[in-house]
């Protein structure tokens, strides 16, 4: 008790110096200032019980407002729980400079004329007021706390749970119906949003977003059953109060200030949010156009079909890097320290770490629109033969043939050299060729003539333009003779060789012709020739066999199968 009376004297003596010294500086001050009053901007804390706000406090710097609500609020539920001290026994007391609130023997609190200057009251009148707020808190204090009373409002928040799970499963039911309703009414009469022949928005487009509203409004429906029942809950029971009281806070403050922060970037916001729906209107728009001139529905002079893809990228890369130049000054931010540091940061690595990746973007580029190649074209790329599948920005993939699918960096192809094999084929055909050396001994006109037969009995080679015969080289053992017959299907090459190598086999063991070995000794005793019985030996499968060899000038048989 001692160190009790010593610290309110000791509180006593300070408010009284500040009274003092302010009504000394109102004294000197103008009449126009009269009206400020001297403790409008003194800071309160509140005396909070049960989530109840009992009055608000001032304090000192020695002994901070909300320190001293703290001690009032404890004395205070002390005396709540001493059953034997009866409510209505806090009085208020006068000690000269400043009055004690009293329950019983026991002090709640003290009273200074600079607390009653705040509420613009007397002390006095302050001070009854401040004892019957008591009394009634700690009669509210003992009766929520009271056995029959806890029982009732725990009774209240098992009826109000099971309400709210019935108001859950009644807004789920009757979303589900909605929907349903929506489903086999309207659905089939939403159609798409477009603009002659380009489709702005698709019909399910429409339809997911009217389902997103549907779900967006259910979940909204349910946030706020769940906040009531929340709000009543809580506000039944004593320990909890406090957070009921607080929990409209907790939900609204993030959206205060989020609401706060958007008021003041408004104008900002405004812009941008145009901004970026112009940008998102004209990249649909960008990308509706090539795609109907990669499909052929729209043809530009002197424009290919394939170039369409990177134009696009090309243009939507541009008007974003546009986009963002003329967005960064409106952005949130922009002109802190920390916001630049961070542009910085990631232009330096991107700086760094994308050297290979801009030169694969520009091979890539280059390669497009050089017409090098195109998606199945039969092409060679270094050591890697095979069709175009993929001609990307930064890799282009080939389709080997035997079926490998192979990853080339656009920047090795543009350093390099690409041999296209179906470029010409078509238009011009494609020559197929094969070699053999024979004897001086075989006149040459012989050799020509089987030559010509064997590209005349492949399906597949063309008898316009005429199949050739060049004489390559006059050996030391042997002459080379290369035919030479046109195709017009790439992809054709490896099976048309090896039809072509078989006739010419097939051909020179007919007419007894040998094939002279790239190593040369002598003459062998019979020639070095596949007797015409043994052209099917075991395993090969026995088949139908020409009697009469054709003639160059022959027509073509089909492919079998």
């Amino acid at each position: 008790m001692m160190i009790e009376r010593v610290r309110w004297l000791l509180i006593l003596i300070l408010l009284s110096a500040a009274s003092g010294g302010s009504l000394a500086a109102a004294g000197s001050v103008q009449p126009a200032d009269l009206d400020l009053h001297p403790d409008a901007t003194v800071a309160t804390a509140a005396v909070e019980v049960d989530g109840r706000v009992l009055f608000r406090v001032r304090g000192v710097s020695s002994f901070p407002a909300r320190e001293r609500a703290a001690a009032i609020t404890e004395r205070i539920k002390r005396l709540a729980g001493d059953p034997a001290l009866p409510a209505d026994s806090v009085r208020l007391v006068e000690s000269g400079g400043y009055s004690s609130i009293m329950a019983g023997d026991r002090r709640v609190m003290a009273l200074f004329d600079s607390d009653a200057r705040i509420e613009e009251v007397a002390r006095e009148t302050l001070g009854l007021a401040l004892c019957e707020r008591i009394g009634k808190a700690i009669d509210e204090y003992r009766h929520d706390r009271d056995t029959q009373v806890l029982q009732r409002r725990g009774l209240e928040a098992a009826g109000a749970t099971a309400a709210l799970a019935t108001m859950v499963t009644l807004l789920l039911w009757l979303a589900r119906q909605l929907n349903g309703l929506l489903e086999r009414r309207f659905r089939s009469r939403i159609h798409h949003l477009g603009i002659q022949s380009f489709e702005i928005v698709r019909a399910e487009s429409i339809w997911a977003g009217l389902r997103a509203a549907l779900s967006a409004l259910r979940m909204l429906s349910i946030l706020i059953v769940s906040f009531i029942y929340l709000d009543f809950v809580l506000s039944r029971f004593p320990w909890t109060r406090w957070l009921a009281g607080n929990l409209t806070d907790f939900a609204l403050r993030p959206l205060r200030l989020i609401g706060e922060g958007l008021i003041g970037y408004f104008p900002d916001l405004i812009f941008l949010i145009v901004l970026a729906l112009l940008v998102r209107f004209v990249l649909r728009l960008l990308r509706l156009f090539f795609d109907a001139v990669a499909q052929g529905s729209v043809t530009l002079l002197h424009f290919e079909a394939e170039w369409a893809r990177p134009t696009y990228k090309i243009a939507r890369f541009a008007l974003l890097v546009l986009a963002v130049i003329v967005a960064y000054p409106y952005i949130p931010g922009s002109e802190s320290a920390a916001f630049k540091g961070v542009t910085l940061m990631l232009g330096v690595v991107v700086s760094l770490g994308s050297s290979s990746i801009i030169a694969n973007l520009i091979a890539g580029l280059m390669i497009t629109y050089r017409r090098a190649f195109r998606v199945g074209d039969r092409v060679r790329i270094g050591e890697v033969t095979g069709d175009v599948t993929q001609v990307r920005l930064q890799v282009t993939h080939l389709r080997t043939l035997k079926n490998e699918e192979v990853t080339i960096p656009n920047s090795q192809i543009l350093n390099g050299h690409v041999m296209n094999y179906s470029s010409l084929a078509k238009k011009q055909g494609l020559i197929l060729h094969a070699t053999v050396g024979i004897g001086y001994e075989t006149p040459w006109r012989q050799v020509e003539a089987m030559l010509l037969q064997a590209a005349a009995r492949t399906p597949g080679l063309l008898a316009e333009p005429t199949p050739f015969v060049m004489h390559k080289e006059l050996g030391d053992f042997c002459v080379s003779y290369e035919i030479n017959a046109y195709c017009n299907d790439a992809r054709m090459m490896e099976h048309l060789y090896t039809e072509l190598r078989r006739n010419i086999l097939d051909l020179f063991n007919e007419y007894d012709v040998q094939i002279m070995t790239p190593a040369y000794e002598g003459d062998p005793k019979q020639p070095k020739v596949v007797p015409r019985d043994q052209w099917y030996a075991a395993p090969a499968v026995s088949g139908p066999v020409d009697d009469a060899p054709a003639t160059a000038s022959g027509t073509q048989r089909p492919l079998p199968g």
